[in-house]
């Protein structure tokens, strides 16, 4: 299936300025397009007409002069054939209705957030196709792969991976964010690949805990393994493919995540391992920590889906039933002894 709109009359919409919004919103303005862009923040938005510049959520970067900031999301949704939803997993599905009215069934919908909503368990990408039922199934797709804000800003050399089940769609994406220093592999895996984004942010709060209580290397290449093996589970009993986790949006965003100090997830987890109170850290931060509420969902699926996920369980505990890292760790290091690898 051709998905009906050639590059050269892309009208993009992106939805959402935070740090990642805001670093892929300018990636596309600087290829060319013209790109509308919902800004929430009023002070974000005069931010980036005067000063060219998001000083709130990614600070010391010159946007382009091809990105139009509004903080009306009518005249950013309407009219546009590909829109762009960047937004934190627990206020998606109240954008999605605040679009709703605006979107049209030739959009090719892109979701480049991370995290599964709380109380359905649905992924970003079925938020959005549940509120947005009147656009096909196949012009959706999701953007995900280990990709820190600050440093596709910087062109830094970075790879992802985008998925739909469209395999024209995919490609199309493919070919808008593409650069020479952004580079874009396709899958048509979503559920894999969406889950992969969102379970490794549990697990980099686990990673920040082992760096804040002082732990070794050894802990930490123990945890990432480990970690992998529990979003493969998940992704296996939610009908995904398990070379997914093995690539750019499982094993790639999992390393990234847990290991760089500019994982908003890890730095909670390292001041939890330091001693602070979970509502101090967050009360301190602006930006959002998809972990703490995707620990929730994580925790309740699996439990619902009967998966075993050790690791991710202990953080949901240590986050909302106040246990302590070092005990934590203790009933995870002295569970019953078994073979390594699943069956399957």
């Amino acid at each position: 299936m051709n998905n009906g709109i050639n590059i050269n009359d892309v009208r993009m919409g992106v939805v959402g300025a935070g740090s990642w919004g805001t670093a892929l919103a300018n990636l596309l303005a600087n290829k060319g397009l013209k790109v509308s862009h919902w800004v929430f923040e009023k002070e974000v938005k005069e931010q980036i007409e005067r000063y060219r510049e998001n000083k709130v959520f990614l600070p010391g970067f010159s946007l382009s002069t091809n990105l139009f900031p509004s903080n009306d999301i009518s005249s950013v949704v309407s009219g546009k054939n590909v829109l762009l939803i960047v937004v934190p997993s627990h206020v998606m599905r109240e954008t999605a209705d605040k679009i709703s009215a605006y979107v049209s069934k030739e959009m090719i919908i892109v979701s480049a957030s991370k995290g599964i909503e709380n109380i359905t368990h649905l992924t970003m990408s079925g938020v959005l196709k549940e509120v947005l039922c009147d656009i096909p199934d196949n012009r959706f797709a999701v953007l995900s792969g280990p990709s820190f804000a600050r440093e596709v800003a910087g062109n830094v050399p970075t790879a992802v991976t985008v998925a739909s089940k469209n395999p024209c769609v995919a490609g199309f994406i493919q070919e808008i964010f593409a650069t020479p220093f952004f580079r874009v592999y396709t899958n048509d895996d979503m559920i894999g690949v969406e889950l992969g984004g969102a379970v490794k942010n549990v697990i980099a709060i686990a990673a920040g805990i082992i760096d804040g209580l002082g732990l070794g290397l050894n802990t930490r290449a123990a945890l990432i393994t480990r970690g992998l093996t529990e979003m493969r589970r998940l992704g296996l009993r939610l009908g995904a493919n398990p070379r997914t986790f093995v690539g750019l949006a499982g094993l790639g965003d999992l390393i990234l995540t847990c290991t760089g100090d500019l994982s908003r997830n890890h730095t909670v987890g390292k001041k939890i391992g330091q001693g602070k109170r979970l509502n101090e850290i967050l009360s301190e931060m602006r930006m959002v920590a998809e972990g703490v509420k995707t620990a929730k969902s994580v925790y309740n699926l699996s439990r619902k889906l009967g998966v075993e996920m050790p690791i991710s369980h202990e953080i949901y505990h240590i986050l909302y039933d106040d246990v302590s890292p070092g005990e934590a760790l203790h009933r995870l290091m002295t569970r019953d002894l078994k073979q390594e690898m699943d069956d399957r």
